[in-house]
């Protein structure tokens, strides 16, 4: 699933916030089967969108790389 979404972690440099943005949209698009959400879906779409980046964001500051 969502093999189309690009790595975002290469060793110590940090994603930019727009790919991590992007992959959180595409995983959105497949988990929805919405490439283009319908007007009446389209804040709850957002919503995960962003709430899919936060985490994400979380996550790759919370890791921890070795020899870095």
């Amino acid at each position: 699933m969502c093999r189309s979404i690009k790595r975002l972690r290469e060793g110590a440099t940090p994603a930019p916030v727009e790919d991590i943005e992007a992959a959180a949209l595409q995983f959105v698009r497949k988990i929805s089967g919405f490439s283009k959400p319908a007007p009446h879906n389209e804040e709850v779409f957002r919503r995960a969108v962003a709430e899919i980046t936060e985490a994400s964001q979380r996550l790759l500051a919370g890791l921890q790389i070795k020899g870095a």
